[in-house]
């Protein structure tokens, strides 16, 4: 019998379902802690609920940059050795980001990290991507290094106005998984054009500054990377909060992100952002609850049109029912007992678990 996965979406279905959350850490001690959170959260939610990616761009001290590249390549080498998650079919999920094609680290990451940590790892993150050419570029440096670097898919990070018209051509390369906003060096590269207070929330209270979520170019910005990831069956990558203490606007953003905007996946840059990304990207137990009854109503007709609760229900609405339980299974929400099976299948071996 065919994975309601094949059956619903097909070519949408070829990204896979990446964790909510990514989180990036830069310092080495908070590298070990983050991974640490991960394999606890992991162990906890039963499934490994945000990434862990290790950065060179922002993390590596000028002049540094070839002992954090040895740095970053250890730890990497170092998750996948958890007994306790290996034993229940639990595998952790660690990127790289490493400096852009146009920096002179940019050949010295890619060699070091995955010529020694690429079967470690689940991703390599590209900051500054202008164009097609350069996630050329970098498959191309990556390829050289063998069958477990070339297996790896590239997310990338958009972050100037040229990228964003480019987003779509850049989305649909083969090997681009996710696309993420850059969202302070896409205000920066406005030459003052745009105020400070677009790289930060407002207020519940204000409704008058222009932030992030209500700047016209920030936000036009947010939805095409967001539109051309949905056009090739990439995965959207919301932009970080810097308020990082204030974790009621880190929720209302993240919820905001996903609802409005249409991106499935959100930046961390502190711990204390993980849990409230993870929650307000979740879908509720109500939510669930009928999504599963639809699922189980469809597979007992084939797939063939139901009604359930007085409503009529289709392919359309199985594909959007079944997206929300893969969410759900993502993000540590618990399934119905006879939703199960449909996650243990080779079907989903593929799928970030």
């Amino acid at each position: 019998m065919k994975h309601p996965r094949d059956i619903l979406l097909g070519a949408q279905g070829a990204a896979g379902v990446l964790p909510v959350c990514d989180h990036y850490s830069g310092v080495e001690a908070r590298m070990v802690k983050s991974l640490q959170l991960q394999a606890d959260m992991t162990e906890e939610f039963g499934a490994c609920v945000f990434d862990v990616t290790l950065d060179c761009e922002d993390g590596a001290p000028v002049g540094g940059e070839l002992d954090h590249a040895y740095m970053v390549a250890a730890l990497a080498q170092s998750t996948q050795t958890a007994p306790d998650l290996i034993a229940k079919g639990l595998r952790r999920r660690v990127g790289v980001r490493v400096h852009a094609v146009d920096h002179a680290s940019f050949e010295q990451d890619v060699s070091i990290i995955l010529g020694r940590a690429a079967h470690a790892l689940s991703y390599v993150m590209v900051p500054k991507v202008e164009s097609v050419a350069d996630v050329d570029r970098v498959v191309a440096a990556m390829d050289s290094l063998g069958p477990a670097a070339r297996a790896l898919p590239v997310h990338v990070l958009i972050e100037s106005p040229a990228a964003v018209h480019r987003a779509f051509d850049i989305a649909a390369h083969p090997r681009v998984e996710s696309v993420s906003f850059g969202l302070m060096d896409f205000v920066s590269s406005h030459g003052g054009a745009i105020p400070a207070t677009a790289m930060g929330v407002r207020a519940a209270t204000d409704a008058e500054t222009l932030d992030q979520f209500h700047h016209p170019l920030v936000v036009r910005a947010k939805m095409d990377i967001a539109s051309a990831c949905h056009a090739h069956g990439k995965v959207p990558s919301h932009c970080i909060v810097t308020e990082f203490k204030d974790t009621q606007a880190l929720a209302r953003s993240a919820r905001y992100a996903a609802q409005a905007l249409g991106y499935t996946r959100m930046w961390s840059i502190h711990p204390d952002q993980i849990r409230p990304i993870v929650r307000a990207l979740a879908p509720d137990a109500q939510a669930v609850e009928q999504a599963a009854e639809v699922i189980r109503r469809a597979a007992t007709a084939s797939w063939a049109p139901v009604s359930v609760a007085g409503v009529l229900h289709d392919r359309a609405s199985y594909r959007f029912f079944w997206q929300l339980l893969e969410r759900a299974h993502a993000t540590g929400v618990p399934l119905p007992e006879d939703m199960h099976s449909y996650f243990a299948t080779p079907s989903l071996a593929g799928v970030a678990v």
